[in-house]
């Protein structure tokens, strides 16, 4: 345990959605961030210094929560930034924190972040797409996919790397409609999809929005017709959807919480005693978060410095435990496997083991 009578602590800011369409999962992640924070503390904290948490809203507008973090970042208030958050607010908050303090990003994102000061837990399309997409052109046979995704950079570069992979399936992109974060009619887009020769649906939408559109998609009953992959849906998403729309609905994702490992189970277990059963399910975003903070232990423990350059010059030799098991880093980003589950009602079910994508 620690003495928090001398500890100086390092802070960290932890920006995850608490409104707009991700906010649903902002209280899992909130709390899986607390969970791995408290065990670290009880172990002794991160080289003897506690780590205390100061959340930021990462569903305000980019520019907005950049400046926030920019704020804490400049005057000495935050030694570390974590985020479960979109795209569009990563690209705004490098900028302003580039080589001042480290930044774990833990979302799924479109790949190609650069900046080394930004280290990376989440999945990327050439390992959840290229390989769902081909499974699912194996056994389901489709071949004709449309793209529905919200109008902002992770949807616009993953749909420009899914018309390769499509091809490479021998498939195709027979349409691609965006919009606007926030969306909830999502008529004028299915009547798209009705006139379309699709047998597939991209879907690259988060959180509500993604929760609307499937909604309207089976009241049209499209899912008797066609299936859907997406590589954002998890269980808080699913839950908020309801059972009658995730028929066909397939997601390519790093972490389930119904994952059968020995890992996996602890976690939950872990999480459950410490939240209660009535706790938000921890999803694959909450549990990012999760795994945002053990790196950040990981990367600081292994360079005995919280400095970004000896971070960075050791990156490639960290290990972490997780919900996961254990993962280590590879040019800033985390080696990982990739599931396919279908929708069964409120849960998904693991169907295979997607191989990489070399």
């Amino acid at each position: 345990m620690l003495s928090r009578t001398s500890d100086p602590g390092l802070n960290v800011a932890l920006v995850i959605p608490l409104q707009g369409p991700l906010g649903l999962i902002g209280p899992a992640s909130e709390l899986c961030a607390q969970l791995a924070a408290e065990e670290i503390n009880d172990a002794g904290g991160i080289l003897g210094r506690e780590i205390r948490l100061i959340t930021v809203d990462g569903g305000a507008a980019p520019s907005a929560a950049a400046r926030e973090v920019g704020a804490l970042v400049a005057a000495g208030e935050v030694d570390a930034v974590i985020g479960a958050h979109t795209s569009a607010v990563r690209r705004a908050i490098v900028p302003r924190i580039a080589d001042r303090v480290p930044y774990v990003y833990t979302s799924l994102y479109e790949g190609g972040e650069r900046n080394p000061s930004v280290f990376m837990t989440g999945e990327t399309p050439r390992l959840q797409l290229l390989p769902g997409m081909r499974l699912l052109a194996q056994e389901r046979h489709v071949r004709r996919w449309y793209i529905v995704g919200d109008d902002y950079v992770w949807p616009r570069k993953t749909a420009a790397m899914a018309r390769g992979y499509a091809r490479a399936n021998g498939g195709r992109i027979v349409g691609e409609s965006y919009v606007p974060l926030g969306t909830t009619d999502f008529s004028a887009v299915i009547d798209q999809l009705e006139r379309s020769a699709m047998d597939g649906v991209l879907v690259l939408l988060v959180g509500q929005d993604a929760v609307h559109f499937h909604r309207a998609f089976a009241q049209r009953r499209l899912h008797h017709t066609a299936v859907r992959l997406t590589p954002l849906m998890d269980e808080n998403m699913l839950l908020a959807t309801g059972a009658e729309s995730t028929i066909g609905l397939f997601v390519a994702a790093g972490y389930f919480d119904t994952l059968a490992t020995p890992e996996q189970l602890d976690f939950a277990s872990r999480y459950a005693r410490r939240f209660g059963l009535d706790a938000p399910m921890a999803g694959n975003l909450g549990q990012s978060c999760y795994e945002g903070v053990r790196l950040l232990d990981a990367l600081i423990a292994r360079a005995r410095s919280p400095k970004v350059r000896e971070l960075t010059a050791v990156a490639d030799t960290v290990t972490y435990e997780g919900a996961r098991g254990r993962l280590h880093l590879r040019d800033r980003h985390t080696a990982q496997r990739i599931y396919l589950a279908e929708a069964e009602a409120l849960q998904f079910s693991v169907v295979a083991e997607l191989p990489p994508c070399g």
